[in-house]
C-alpha cells in the first residue's frame, strides 16, 4: 500500500438518478429509518428532489456523474449507491456484499465501465461473496472513513459483519474501529453513516447511541488522536439524519458540507458554527428519500477519490 497521505475529501461524486424509487420491503426489517408513504407519487417526489440536489451541488462547483436507473431489474434502492461500491484513491474500486437481494441487483458493471473514461481503475475486489455466508457489509454505510489516517469506523449489524469489516481493513490497510450502536428505543442502528460523519479535521457524531463506556471510550479516543474536532449531536437530531453529511470539496478547492435540510434545521447555533469553521454547510430537502428510503443525503453520494485521466 501507499504511504503517501489520502483526501478526506473529493470533488467528483457518482449518483444514481431513481426510476422506480420506493418502499423497500426488505430492508425495513432492520432500517428504524423507514417509513413507508401513503403518497402515490414517491417516485415522483423523489425525482424532484433528486435532480435539485444534482443542481445545488453543481452550482456549488462539484463534479456530479449521474447515471440513470434501469426499470428493469426492480431495485428501488439504487439512489443509495455508497452502499455497493467504494472507490480509492490507489485506482482500486470495492464491491460489497449486500443484506437484501434486491439491493444486490444495484451492482451494475456498466457503471465502472462508464467511470473508466474519465478515471483510472486499476484493480477491482469483489467481496459479494460473502453474501453466500449471510455476511455483509455495506459500503461507507457501514464504515465511516477517515481516509487521511485509514481509519474504518463501523458499528456492528446485522449490514455490518466483522469479519468481512476485518477482511477489508487487510486488503486497504485500513484500522478497524467496531463498535455497537442503538438507537433511542435500543434498536440496533443499521448504518454506521447515520450515526456518523469524518471531516478532514472534525467527526460529528451520536456518542450516546454508543452505550458502552470502553467502546465510545475507544471511539473517542480514536477520534481526538487523529486531531478530529468532536461535534456531537443527539438522538433526536441522529434521527433527522444529522449524522449523515458528507463533507466533499469543490472545482475551486472549497471545502463543502452537504447534508438535508431537515438535518441542517435540526442542527443548534452552537453545532453550526461549529461546522462552519471548517466548511461551508449547504443542504437540500430530501424529506421523501429520506421518509421511505431511510437513508439521507451522505448516502445518496458515492465519493469518486479514483486518479483523473490525463
Amino acid at each position: 500500500m501507499t504511504s503517501e497521505p489520502m483526501n478526506q475529501t473529493t470533488n467528483h461524486i457518482l449518483m444514481i438518478r431513481p426510476v422506480d424509487f420506493k418502499f423497500n420491503e426488505q430492508t425495513a426489517g432492520n432500517n428504524m429509518f423507514q417509513i413507508a408513504s401513503a403518497d402515490s407519487d414517491v417516485q415522483e417526489q423523489a425525482l424532484k428532489e433528486f435532480d435539485a440536489f444534482v443542481n445545488l451541488l453543481r452550482n456549488n462547483d462539484v463534479d456530479v456523474t449521474v447515471v440513470n436507473d434501469t426499470l428493469e431489474p426492480e431495485t428501488p434502492d439504487s439512489i443509495f449507491p455508497n452502499n455497493w461500491v467504494s472507490f480509492h484513491e490507489d485506482g482500486s474500486v470495492y464491491l460489497y456484499p449486500m443484506f437484501s437481494e434486491n439491493r444486490r441487483l444495484e451492482r451494475r458493471n456498466e457503471i465502472l465501465d462508464g467511470l473508466k473514461n474519465k478515471f483510472e481503475v486499476n484493480h477491482i475486489s469483489d467481496l459479494s461473496f460473502y453474501e453466500k455466508q449471510y455476511a455483509f457489509l455495506e459500503g461507507t454505510g457501514s464504515m465511516v472513513l477517515d481516509r487521511t489516517n485509514k481509519i474504518a469506523y463501523a458499528c456492528l449489524s446485522v449490514r455490518t459483519d466483522a469479519e468481512v469489516l476485518n477482511n477489508f481493513c487487510m486488503l486497504t490497510g485500513y484500522e478497524p474501529v467496531a463498535f455497537q450502536a442503538v438507537d433511542a428505543t435500543n434498536f440496533p442502528i443499521y448504518h454506521t453513516n447515520v450515526m456518523m460523519c469524518i471531516g478532514d479535521r472534525f467527526a460529528v457524531i451520536c456518542l450516546d447511541s454508543i452505550k458502552d463506556s470502553e467502546e465510545r471510550l475507544n471511539v473517542t479516543i480514536s477520534l481526538k488522536g487523529t486531531g478530529k474536532e468532536i461535534i456531537e449531536i443527539s438522538l433526536e437530531q441522529m434521527n433527522k439524519f444529522a449524522g449523515n453529511m458528507l463533507q466533499v470539496s469543490n472545482a475551486t478547492g472549497e471545502s463543502l458540507l452537504v447534508m438535508s435540510e431537515q438535518a441542517y434545521l435540526s442542527l443548534d447555533a452552537e453545532q453550526i458554527a461549529a461546522l462552519e469553521k471548517y466548511s461551508r454547510i449547504i443542504y437540500a430537502p430530501l424529506y421523501t428519500i429520506e421518509k421511505n428510503g431511510g437513508g439521507s443525503a451522505r448516502c445518496m453520494l458515492a465519493e469518486i477519490h479514483l486518479p483523473g485521466k490525463d
